[in-house]
């Protein structure tokens, strides 16, 4: 293929420089969890192929050494391959292969580079293949990632959200269903109710740390496990769990391990679920604190930042907004990686689209883990209830009446419905106008806390 310039103060060798120059296509590159998942993996097959005879104590040492900078992130420099490059990610193992290899010639002889005393290929990749060290990569730095970030934050998000909802439990408000007033409601229970999505995210993410346990590690090329020792896969994930803290095991099937993403498109999935939630959540909460004079305006949150260059005094909900910008990206992830994950990405023993669907998968997590906590942070800890707001309001709904249909039948109340929505009349004025009722009874029907609890004595005289 003809000679390389390869930069004298790179790491990288000349097949990192190929492809650099033959992917010139994003400034997109793997992130830093992709990058030290696959310094561990490395490190994990020096340790394996050292206790199995085929490496000696040096350069196991060296190996180990050099991957160790990798994982701790002190030459991400040198990790210059686009994204969108080979499907399968040769390109990226081998750019880790030849950083690992001539940062240890460094160490052992003084001079980065070369092929002595640690080969690229021979002893950095030994008994590997890209085909299953970039989708063990994949699993690796997706399943720690939920688990040291977007597990965390979720967890923190929903604290949060149950602190708030005890907090504000005693004010009631009303309810919306199809955008239109409905029967009351005590603004913890709605708070709640978010509270409880953020959870269910908890557990989303938990689920996606499981589709992601098995890895195609000891495949090598197609999933037969060629040029491998039939106890190194076993050993080298044991070693990656041990590190990670993750309970990876071996793959029950090496083919489809390798030849599907499943796995990944599963956990997308979960993600894009968590996104949905907090996407609700986000807008439920700035449209709850719309106004702040002619809005529904029934919370306050917290002001951040100006929110006009034109007009003076004007706030707006900045961190709802973000939300459902992460959500939007996220779900569009998911879709890259549902299109990647299937017939045109997985063809026959490999999918040929690993690298944009690691991108995405790590991208969705992170941005789910950091808005999570920034909106937990500086929207959900601030929600502040407007009291009196929510009292008029609750007074003047139409859906008050639901309470009377108990007692006097559904045509009578909807009646006095129409009539209080003609007039402009609450449903209380014109059921003391019609006499329906002691105002002791009416009082009790249409206390507003005592209709956002189910009732004993809920059936009358008036049926149901």
């Amino acid at each position: 293929m003809g000679e390389m310039q390869v930069p004298a103060d790179a790491y990288y060798g000349a097949q990192t420089a190929r492809a650099a120059e033959n992917f010139p296509i994003s400034d997109l590159r793997f992130n830093r969890q992709f990058i030290s998942a696959l310094g561990l993996i490395k490190s994990a097959a020096a340790e394996v192929n050292h206790k199995l005879g085929l490496l000696d104590d040096k350069k196991k040492l060296l190996i180990q050494r050099s991957a160790q900078e990798v994982i701790d992130g002190k030459l991400d420099s040198q990790f210059v391959v686009d994204i969108f490059q080979t499907g399968s990610g040769t390109s990226t193992n081998m750019n880790v292969n030849e950083v690992i290899a001539s940062r240890a010639n460094e160490m052992a002889t003084g001079q980065r580079g070369g092929k002595e005393p640690i080969h690229p290929n021979d002893h950095v990749n030994m008994e590997q293949s890209s085909n299953d060290v970039i989708p063990t990569a994949m699993h690796v730095a997706a399943a720690m990632a939920i688990k040291e970030s977007l597990v965390p934050a979720l967890e923190h998000l929903a604290g949060t959200l149950e602190k708030k909802a005890k907090q504000l439990d005693d004010i009631v408000k009303i309810g919306r269903t199809h955008l239109q007033d409905a029967t009351p409601i005590r603004l913890g229970q709605e708070l709640s109710g978010y509270a409880a999505q953020a959870a269910l995210g908890v557990m989303r993410a938990q689920k996606a740390i499981n589709a992601l346990r098995e890895l195609p590690l000891g495949g090598t090329a197609v999933g037969t496990g060629i040029n491998s020792h039939p106890d190194f896969a076993k050993q080298a994930i044991e070693v990656i769990a041990q590190k990670s803290g993750v309970e990876f095991v071996e793959a029950k099937n090496h083919f489809e391990a390798q030849a599907a993403k499943d796995a990944i498109v599963e956990a997308s999935g979960q993600l894009k679920t968590i996104a949905v939630s907090l996407s609700k959540i986000a807008n439920d909460i700035r449209w709850l604190a719309s106004g702040p004079r002619c809005g529904i305006g029934e919370i306050s949150i917290p002001a951040t930042q100006p929110g006009s260059s034109i007009m003076p005094g004007k706030v707006n909900p900045v961190m709802s907004e973000m939300m459902l910008m992460v959500a939007a990206q996220v779900i569009g992830n998911d879709a890259t990686i549902t299109f990647a994950g299937g017939g045109l990405g997985s063809t026959f023993e490999l999918n040929v689209m690993m690298p944009v669907m690691a991108y995405n998968i790590l991208q969705s997590i992170e941005l789910l883990a950091r808005a999570a906590r920034v909106f937990a942070d500086r929207t959900a800890a601030g929600i502040e209830a407007n009291r009196q707001r929510c009292e008029e309001l609750v007074e003047q709904s139409l859906a008050m009446c639901t309470s009377l249909a108990p007692k006097i039948g559904y045509d009578k109340a909807a009646d006095i419905a129409k009539e209080s929505f003609k007039t402009g009349k609450t449903i209380r004025q014109i059921a003391q106008e019609r006499k329906l009722m002691s105002d002791a009874d009416l009082n009790k029907i249409l206390d507003p806390k005592r209709m956002t609890q189910p009732q004993a004595d809920v059936i009358g005289s008036g049926g149901g």
